[in-house]
């Protein structure tokens, strides 16, 4: 069982006994209390905390309404038996993300689709979940390197820079490179060059003009330079991918 942007009111308590059988993972909206034994202790919205079988399940409202993501399965899978952190909340540095997840697995449970559709999903949610909990000195700044790659991605041909991209971050440009590169496995600056030519492709494709101005849209001041940097990674010359993929 599924389910996404759930809303309970003040007063709400999930409270499960021991012997129930399933994993059950939630993804909270909103402030929340988990008690432990008899102990609680309330978190800041945008947790996630993951209950294994047969264990004790008690979590709640806190000054308001509770919302969450929630979902109940049973699953043998490695992802899921060894995940690091059981029955304990820890902060999610990509909430909007994981809540899409969420979202599109219960979009697929909804129509039937096939398990491995939702076994990918699961996976990729879990994998996610479990780089908040193993590197948790980058949680601070993984959602904001999400955020600022996604920037990249969308507006390549902005003038893109370390120590512009350090400073919105607020950290030094050896740190953001180094924390940038073990996120994804890609210097910020080659996410920028990749990202131009992408967009550069699109436009010698579908459009009729210029290179110098498709290089100019793209970000680069220099065309010899946009010239060296699409043969580097192309393997061609802007003209030739032109006339090779029809363009106009």
């Amino acid at each position: 069982m599924i389910g996404y942007d759930a809303v309970h009111p003040a007063d709400f308590v999930y409270d499960v006994p021991e012997r129930h059988g399933y994993y059950l993972l939630i993804l909270t909206h909103t402030k929340a209390r988990f008690w432990t034994g008899e102990a609680s202790q309330v978190y800041p919205a945008n947790h996630a905390a993951l209950f294994a079988p047969d264990s004790h399940i008690r979590y709640g409202a806190c000054e308001g309404s509770y919302g969450n993501d929630w979902i109940i399965f049973d699953s043998d899978e490695t992802y899921v038996t060894q995940f690091p952190l059981l029955a304990t909340p820890f902060p999610v540095s990509d909430p909007e993300y994981c809540h899409s997840l969420f979202r599109l697995l219960t979009w697929e449970h909804m129509q039937d689709s096939y398990e491995t559709v939702e076994a990918q999903l699961m996976s990729v949610l879990f994998n996610k979940l479990r780089g908040d909990i193993v590197h948790p000195e980058e949680a601070d700044y993984r959602g904001e390197l999400l955020a600022l790659r996604r920037r990249i991605i969308n507006q390549p041909g902005r003038p893109w820079n370390v120590a512009a991209m350090a400073e919105q971050l607020h950290i030094s440009a050896g740190y953001l490179q180094l924390l940038y590169k073990r996120q994804f496995g890609v210097s910020c600056m080659d996410d920028v060059i990749a990202s131009r030519v992408r967009l550069a492709k699109d436009y010698l494709t579908h459009t009729n003009m210029r290179v110098l101005e498709i290089a100019a849209i793209c970000g680069y001041n220099n065309p010899e330079h946009f010239s060296r940097q699409f043969r580097r990674l192309c393997g061609m010359a802007p003209g030739q991918f032109r006339k090779e993929n029809g363009g106009q």
